[in-house]
Order: structure tokens, then C-alpha cells, then sequence
């Protein structure tokens, strides 16, 4: 993937991407769960029980983070705090992420409450890098450079996962004289050191330009900023009305991806073959990310999400009806095509909607819209699951946040680039609030 159109900032920004994704599809999606699960299995916990547990943590994960997101966004709005909160959870998620190695299998609990650690430092750690999209390129750039760093973590994740495959296939097949699980928690361990390696650019290179001056007591005054920004909510109108369609579409697609392997473990799909898959999704993923920046740049981002959205509907369908392997791969394949289109353009047309200067502030609600609606798939998933003891019904109910999510998303105006940057360029933001000074230092800051 070309890299020579975009600046420094720009490709470190996006090696970010490529850096964390690892987590993404092996902790996340692919090997991470079915290790959980066969342990869960060992312990004599039924399938559709197991998927609720699992559901049930991320819902509580999920929780946790969507709470802190405003406080600590606020707070990193101030000069020189954003980079310190990501490395926060940037160490969070790499410590508990290698600490996996050292869970025996058969504790499938206390493995639960290890990765609810890894998902509260991946997932802060993202409210703070989505939020450095705003100090490392144009409004103009942000729908080419979002999708892009989709794509590119889409390729990156596929290095590291091929790598994990081939050692548990080998050990599956007694090539390799490893154990299944001591082949899995090294696919922990391979996870935790990419992610670590590949993050090293964002850290030397990428800087928060945009800032709000520090003030005494820091504390106090973020709650008080937060204060003044929900006071005003009304005249964010735009802005919040994407945040609730974004809360239900986003749901779904996070739910999907989260509880994919999960999902189709219950119906008997084997391991291997899931990985196979899921490995297959990343690659057929990248280039379709790329695609619907592209797309998005002639057609608008708005339109672009109307088809992702649409596609998504179509895979809660067909997830009602699937039988066999090939209809996963059919599955796999649908989700592929949209998944990192959707997720890169929403994160950018946000980006477009939010006054600078308090950028982490309001990409703390839009971590918020989004958590929340982590907590409702999952459980929607969980109960459907245990209700009618089928995990199909479960996925299918995910059609009714789809739909929501398309009709508040047709109440959203489209972004206007101009006036939000002229506005921006006087303390204001494109809604009209006057907002607290703020300064853009286009040098670099330490």
C-alpha cells in the first residue's frame, strides 16, 4: 500500500493501525475466544452459555470505558495531555495482552477478567488516537486518511494472525512438539509485541496540535468545561444526532465482529477453519476499506455508510439461515467488504463535525455512543442466545439496531468541510457555540 501521498504524521498516525489491529483480530475476534471457549468447554459450560459470558464481559468492559471516556477526554484536551492518556492505556493493553500467557486454560473466569483488562487498554486507547485525527491532517484528507489506516490495518493484522495460525495448525498436527495451548498463548505473546513494535512511530512523530491552555485545577475545570458542553447540547444538534444513529448501527457491526468466532463455534464450524476464514476477512477487508474512502470522496461519506449499513442488514439475514462452512465463508465475505469502510468513515465524518480545540472531549461522547452500544449487542446476543438456545436468532436481532441506526442517519446533514473549518479557525464551532481559547501550535510539541 503506497504510503509516498501522505505526510510523516500522517503514515505514523496510520501505523497505528497496523500496529493494534493484531489485537483486533487475534485477542478479539479469531484465537482469543476459541481458546476461551474450549476452556469453557473443559469446565462443563454449555455453547450458548459460554457466548453469553463472553458477551456479558465485553458488555461490562464496555461499560466501564464509556463512563471514563468524557472525564478523561475533557481532561486530555488541555496542551500536552492527549499522548499521556494513550500511553496510559497503550501500557494497560500490551501488559494484560502478554499477561495472557500466564492464565492456565482451565480458568476460563479469571481469563475473562484478564481480557476485560486488554479491552479497557485497547479500547482507550483508541478515544485518544481517533482523537489525534484531527492534529495530523485537513478536513479535506480525513475520509482518504481514516479509510486508509483501516486498510493498512487490515494487511498489518494479517502478518501476525498468519503467523499464529501456521504455529497452532503445526502444533494441531504434531509438526511442531507444542501443545494447542501453549501454541495459542504464543499467538498472545506475538500479538502484544507487534502491537508494541509498530506503535513506536506514533509516539515519535505524532503530536497534539490543537489544545485548550492549562488551567489551575485541572480536575475541577475539565468537569466544568463538560458541564458547559452538555449545557449546551441542544446546539450541537448535528453532532449528537450522528452520535445516536452511529449508536445503533456501530452496535451491531462491533457485536459481529467481537462474537464472530464465537458465533460460529456454536454451529460447529471447526477451529481451523474459523481461523482460515477470519484470515481471509482481513485481506479481502483491506483493499474494500481503501475503497470506500475513495467512494466516499466522490459520493460523500454519508452515502457510503447508507451502503454499509445496507450490507449489514443483508449479513443479519443470511446469519439466520446458515447451515454450513460455505455459508460462513458467504458470511465472512459480506462482512468483509464493509466493515472497515464503515468504521473509518464514521470516525472521520465525526472528526469533520467536532470543534477542534475539544476534540478528545467530544470523542469521549462518540467513545460513549459507541460503548454503550457495545453493551447492548452483546446482551441482545446473549439473552436472544439463551432464550431460544440458538445462537442464529441471536445475530438476526441485531437487524432491528441496523434499521435504527439508517433512519436517524438519513436526519444527519451532510458535512459541510468549509464551514466547519472556517469556524473553527475563529473559536467556534460550526454550530455556533463560543468555545474556550484555544491554541494551534503548528510546530511540533514535545
Amino acid at each position: 500500500m503506497r504510503m509516498k501521498h501522505f505526510s510523516r504524521e500522517e503514515s505514523s498516525w496510520m501505523y497505528y493501525d497496523w500496529a493494534n489491529s493484531a489485537y483486533s483480530i487475534i485477542i478479539t475476534t479469531a484465537v482469543f475466544p476459541l481458546f476461551y471457549k474450549n476452556a469453557a468447554m473443559k469446565a462443563g459450560v454449555s455453547a450458548a452459555d459460554s457466548t453469553a459470558y463472553l458477551g456479558y464481559t465485553i458488555a461490562i468492559t464496555t461499560f466501564i470505558l464509556a463512563m471514563l471516556g468524557p472525564i478523561l477526554g475533557t481532561i486530555a484536551d488541555y496542551r500536552g495531555m492527549k499522548k499521556k492518556f494513550f500511553a496510559f492505556f497503550f501500557t494497560v493493553g500490551i501488559a494484560s495482552t502478554a499477561s495472557l500467557v500466564l492464565i492456565p486454560s482451565e480458568q476460563w473466569l479469571l481469563l475473562l477478567i484478564l481480557y476485560t483488562l486488554t479491552a479497557l487498554g485497547f479500547s482507550g486507547s483508541l478515544v485518544f488516537y481517533d482523537a489525534f485525527l484531527i492534529d495530523i491532517t485537513t478536513a479535506e484528507r480525513m475520509n482518504n486518511v481514516s479509510a486508509r489506516g483501516f486498510g493498512l490495518g487490515y494487511i498489518g493484522s494479517t502478518i501476525p494472525f498468519l503467523i499464529s495460525i501456521a504455529i497452532i495448525v503445526l502444533a494441531q498436527t504434531k509438526t511442531l512438539p507444542l501443545s494447542t495451548v501453549i501454541a495459542s498463548k504464543l499467538a498472545f505473546l506475538i500479538t502484544a509485541v507487534w502491537w508494541g513494535v509498530f506503535s513506536i512511530p506514533l509516539f515519535k512523530h505524532v503530536h497534539q496540535k490543537y489544545y485548550v491552555e492549562r488551567e489551575p485545577r485541572i480536575v475541577r475545570s475539565s468537569f466544568k468545561r463538560l458541564g458547559q458542553t452538555l449545557k449546551h447540547i441542544r446546539s450541537y444538534r448535528a453532532l449528537f444526532l450522528f452520535l445516536l444513529a452511529y449508536f445503533f448501527y456501530i452496535d451491531g457491526v462491533g457485536t459481529i465482529i467481537s462474537m464472530s468466532t464465537a458465533y460460529g463455534s456454536d454451529l460447529g464450524i471447526s477451529s481451523t477453519s474459523l481461523l482460515i476464514i477470519l484470515f481471509v476477512t482481513q485481506v479481502v477487508a483491506a483493499p474494500f476499506a481503501v475503497l470506500y474512502g475513495r467512494l466516499a470522496e466522490k459520493f460523500t461519506g454519508k452515502k457510503m455508510l447508507y451502503v454499509g449499513i445496507f450490507i449489514y442488514i443483508i449479513v443479519c439475514i443470511y446469519a439466520y439461515f446458515l447451515k454450513t462452512t460455505l455459508d460462513f465463508w458467504i458470511l465472512a465475505m459480506l462482512v468483509a467488504t464493509s466493515q472497515g469502510g464503515i468504521q473509518a468513515l464514521s470516525r472521520s465524518y465525526f472528526a469533520k463535525l467536532v470543534p477542534k480545540r475539544n476534540a478528545n472531549e467530544f470523542f469521549g461522547f462518540y467513545n460513549i455512543f459507541g460503548k454503550f452500544a457495545s453493551i447492548l449487542g452483546p446482551l441482545l446476543v446473549g439473552v436472544t442466545a439463551q432464550v431460544s438456545g440458538n445462537s442464529s436468532s441471536g445475530v438476526f436481532s441485531l437487524i432491528l439496531l441496523f434499521i435504527i441506526g439508517l433512519i436517524l442517519l438519513k436526519f444527519v446533514p451532510e458535512t459541510r468541510t468549509d464551514a466547519a473549518d472556517h469556524a473553527n479557525d475563529k473559536n467556534v464551532d460550526p454550530s455556533g457555540i463560543n468555545l474556550p481559547i484555544m491554541t494551534h501550535n503548528n510546530q511540533d510539541i514535545p
